[in-house]
């Protein structure tokens, strides 16, 4: 079965052979409200279970959603942040075809994906991302942001693997500095869902845990689960026990963010 693609790359690159960036749109059309699903997989690949049925679910409560085929190593640096960027100001200049408010435009990532919602969310004044007949006045700011066992920094307690493949093997202080998500924290960064496991041996939590520290120090609304087990990488996980939770308690976020 074929899906849809929404293309999301510039006029220039639309004639290589390289991979491109591409939006799957699944919309609500009673919605007014949609949120961007960025599954992980250590910049290296997509984790199917982490797109679609997250897709799904959003859609089962009423709000659109889109999954983001952003692309990948060797794809390094500013590829991955660029492409997050290009899918917000996608679908905030296309808001009134899909019935969406545009001040109603979330992101959720899982994991690597986490980190990609992270950065995207917390350094979008500092790019100028050109979108195919999109103007650039057109702001790549989400207005809220929802992490997922998230990779967020790429110091100590990060996750090396996601670190390779983003920043490369000889990547300076400053790259991992520049591309650590909880040193460009401000206070313009977006209201956030943070959720970890406290048994997590691929994404430790302190990852989110510092992410925390810093929208508290900024002043920026946002609620943190940690549950006691889980692992890693189980996306929706909803017969979990424990952490199968996280989806009820982040509908409730959404919901009092006026979702």
């Amino acid at each position: 079965m074929s899906i849809e693609k929404i293309w999301i790359d510039v006029e220039d690159d639309m004639n290589t052979t390289e991979e491109k960036a591409y939006l799957v749109p699944f919309i609500v059309d009673s919605s007014d409200s949609v949120v961007i699903v960025l599954p992980g997989g250590g910049y290296e690949h997509r984790a199917d279970h982490e797109g679609a049925p997250v897709a799904q679910w959003l859609n089962e409560h009423g709000i659109s959603a889109f999954v983001l085929h952003y692309r990948l190593s060797p794809k390094q640096q500013r590829i991955p942040l660029e492409d997050g960027k290009r899918a917000i100001r996608y679908v905030r200049a296309h808001a009134a075809e899909y019935g969406i408010d545009p001040s109603k435009i979330g992101i959720l990532g899982f994991s690597a994906g986490g980190h990609l919602a992270a950065i995207t969310g917390t350094v979008y004044e500092e790019q100028s991302i050109t979108v195919a007949g999109i103007t650039q006045s057109i702001s790549s700011r989400p207005d809220a942001m929802m992490l997922c066992y998230p990779v967020i920094t790429m110091k100590h307690y990060g996750h090396e693997g996601s670190r390779l493949a983003l920043l490369g093997s000889d990547a300076s202080e400053e790259q991992i500095a520049g591309y650590s998500a909880e040193q460009r924290v401000t206070a313009q960064t977006p209201p956030t869902f943070i959720w970890h496991n406290t048994d997590d041996d691929v994404v430790p939590v302190q990852n989110s845990l510092q992410m925390a520290l810093a929208l508290e120090q900024h002043h920026v609304p946002f609620e943190l689960h940690i549950y006691e087990s889980g692992g890693h990488g189980q996306g929706l996980a909803l017969e979990h026990p424990v952490m199968g939770n996280w989806t009820k308690q982040c509908m409730i976020w959404l919901q009092r963010q006026g979702w």
